[in-house]
Order: structure tokens, then C-alpha cells, then sequence
């Protein structure tokens, strides 16, 4: 993230906008389990940097966040890099031993919730 100049938070808001669209900051903070204070400090540094926009949602009080031309090519670039770095990481682990690292992981965080 350090070669794009991103933090971890900011990555994370361009994702979830990314792959789901135009949101709210509650959709976002509830998607990172975080406050909704820190998604908004996060979402206005991205803002600043022209990275996302609020657009109006389906009524007057809604304001979704949405990402710019700019924000997708900056996602797309550190995709291809996040890409890399995981290939490299993964060098000699088996697809079925990385399904099954996954499958764990997932049953941890389950376990964290109760």
C-alpha cells in the first residue's frame, strides 16, 4: 500500500466501493467494523483526494459515496500490485492448501463474534 501512497482504511473503502458500488457510511463502516467517525475522517481524506464523490441517494437526507475515474484507475493499479505481492507469497502452497487456510480463517473470525 506504502508504493501507492494508501493507507490500509482508505484500501479498504475503495474496495467495498469497488466491488459494491455507491454506498453510505454506514454501509461502509458496518463493511469494515469500524465507528462511523473513522469512515467519515477516511472517505474525506479520499475525498481530498479525489479518489471518491458524494453523489445524492434516493431521497434528499441519503448522501452515498461513489468512486471517481481516478479512484477506479488508483484501485485497478494497486489491485494488479496487491495481485503480485499474493503470488508471490503463495509460491509453492497448493490451491487446495489455500482453500482450506481460507476455510479456517473464516471459522476463526466466526468464532471472535460470539
Amino acid at each position: 500500500m506504502s508504493k501507492h501512497n494508501l493507507h490500509r482504511a482508505q484500501w479498504t473503502v475503495l474496495y467495498y466501493l469497488y466491488n459494491y458500488g455507491a454506498s453510505t457510511n454506514v454501509d461502509i463502516s458496518h463493511y469494515q467494523g469500524v465507528e462511523k467517525p473513522t469512515t467519515t475522517r477516511t472517505i474525506n481524506r479520499l475525498e481530498e483526494l479525489e479518489y471518491v464523490e458524494l453523489v445524492k441517494g434516493k431521497d434528499k437526507r441519503e448522501k452515498r459515496v461513489q468512486l471517481t475515474e481516478i479512484g477506479i484507475t488508483v484501485y485497478e493499479s494497486v489491485r494488479i500490485t496487491i495481485d503480485q505481492f499474493e503470488q508471490e507469497m503463495l509460491t509453492g502452497i497448493t490451491e487446495e492448501q489455500q482453500q482450506e487456510t481460507i476455510q479456517i480463517m473464516e471459522e476463526i473470525r466466526n468464532n471472535m463474534k460470539k
